[in-house]
């Protein structure tokens, strides 16, 4: 087998150059490029054909999310492992749905690191040990619940706009995307919000994907 080869994503020179250390210095693994942007990550990914894409999430351009789901559309081949410094299962979760493959901290021991680049490549699911827990304790209890109470029904441009604006797209994205002013965008927003019950962006981002509008399609 040869070796993982891994596309570093990350707006910081200095962390991606320290990255770019640690692991061409391991023999089974190999840096073959880099992105400073979420926008330029597929891109990239279809020039070079890596493995593996270590992806930050907090980057210009779209972010972490919105670029996992370009790598899992333009380039399905790649995993993609999360590398970030939000200890936040909410977070976990949102990249999971859009279809990374594994989530470890910027904290992280290196030799953490390494192992979570392992299994990832191997096709495997990495999930940061203080997270795992209460992602799992999360899915049980919605399992519990299931069928206790009604979802709102949505139609289907609410769904499109809930969808872009968990994805991270800002409303003026949003407008371009669907052909709308960013007044409609901003009133379908507040609508969403209101009918929900929601009182924040993140709100919408959990809500989004516990009625699967997040995935790697």
């Amino acid at each position: 087998m040869g070796r993982i080869r891994i596309l570093l994503a990350d707006d910081h020179a200095v962390l991606r150059a320290g990255l770019r250390v640690l692991i061409d210095a391991q023999p089974d693994m190999e840096v073959v490029g880099e992105a400073s942007s979420g926008a330029e990550v597929a891109s990239r990914c279809l020039a070079l054909g890596p493995d593996l894409v270590l992806m930050d999430l907090s980057m210009p351009g779209g972010g972490g999310i919105a670029a996992t789901l370009d790598v899992r559309r333009e380039c399905p081949r790649a995993r993609v492992l999360v590398l970030t410094m939000h200890d936040d299962p909410a977070y976990l979760r949102s990249v999971l749905a859009a279809g990374a493959s594994g989530y470890v901290l910027k904290q992280a021991a290196d030799t953490e690191l390494l192992a979570a680049i392992r299994t990832t490549a191997r096709g495997e699911t990495y999930l940061a040990p203080s997270l795992a827990g209460s992602v799992v304790q999360e899915l049980l209890g919605r399992r519990s619940r299931k069928g206790q109470s009604e979802t709102p029904a949505l139609s289907e441009r609410e769904q499109e706009v809930l969808r872009l604006v968990a994805q991270g797209h800002t409303n003026q994205e949003v407008a371009n995307h669907l052909c709308l002013s960013v007044k409609t965008v901003e009133t379908y927003r507040a609508r969403l919000m209101d009918k929900l019950g929601l009182k924040s962006r993140a709100d919408l981002v959990r809500y989004a994907l516990s009625i699967g509008l997040l995935s790697p399609d």
